[in-house]
């Protein structure tokens, strides 16, 4: 079984321009992203699915440096770029990643895949009500991708790339395809609170801190006990919600095919 690990990575940012070439310690977040997920023993392999606006080529360089493969695509039909980053490859299952999350842990992912492969899922995430904001993981077949890639027709399916997966799973009770959302094991604390993702300034100065605190080789719930222990931290971004760039997709829907 070849699985296969995708993190879609861009220059542009409406709300932190190049917030993943931002560095802590002489390492991008970017490069300390694509290291945390090459620690999972599950993965065969790790590409980048990028764009081709000019500023890619810095994205290019971080790929280049850690060793790991690329492809540039639409910047906005996300999906077509994901599905083309997937599709040379013919992997059995694709994991993935957005790049602004440094913290991606190599645990969760190796819990997750072997959950769905396990249970012949044909896609399992982590449940965003009980894992913190910056460690989205999303396991699928890829028959379950490519059945998306030709379906998907509303725009918020192509900007967001699993949404048509998802939504017509048997999680939500759809029938086109086996889904599961995934628990964290900890189930100590509403860990939904805590967010270790960047889209803000203020997300930066709090991954800035944790990581200086802890290093970057920490299981994740070490960087949330770090933050119960220190709310002032966790304030920081504390005002911001989840997923806000998909609710923008949604109020701005339309069908293109």
């Amino acid at each position: 079984m070849k699985v296969l690990a995708i993190t879609q990575a861009r220059y542009g940012s409406t709300r932190l321009p190049a917030k993943i070439l931002k560095e802590v310690d002489g390492k991008t977040l970017l490069e300390i992203h694509l290291r945390r997920i090459l620690q999972a023993r599950c993965i065969d392999a790790l590409k980048i699915a990028t764009t081709d606006e000019e500023g890619s080529r810095y994205i290019v360089a971080v790929a280049d440096k850690v060793g790991v493969g690329y492809h540039k695509g639409s910047v906005d039909d996300v999906l077509s770029r994901f599905y083309d980053t997937a599709a040379p490859e013919r992997p059995d299952w694709v994991i993935r990643f957005t790049s602004d999350c440094p913290l991606i842990d190599p645990t969760i992912i190796e819990d997750i895949v072997a959950f769905a492969e396990e249970h012949d899922y044909d896609y399992v995430h982590t449940d965003p009500k009980c894992f913190p904001d910056g460690l989205d993981t999303e396991v699928m077949k890829f028959s379950a991708l490519e059945r998306a890639y030709k379906e998907a027709a509303l725009t918020s399916e192509r900007e967001h790339v699993t949404p048509y997966i998802w939504k017509n799973g048997s999680a939500l009770g759809g029938d086109k395809f086996k889904t599961y959302d995934f628990q964290n094991k900890e189930g100590v604390f509403n860990a939904s609170d805590y967010r270790i993702t960047l889209d803000e300034p203020e997300d930066f100065e709090v991954l800035k801190s944790l990581i200086h605190a802890l290093g970057t080789d920490k299981y994740w719930k070490e960087y949330i006990d770090y933050l119960l222990e220190h709310p002032e931290i966790k304030r920081m971004n504390s005002k911001f919600g989840y997923n806000e760039g998909y609710d923008k997709s949604l109020r701005n829907d339309k069908t293109i095919k």
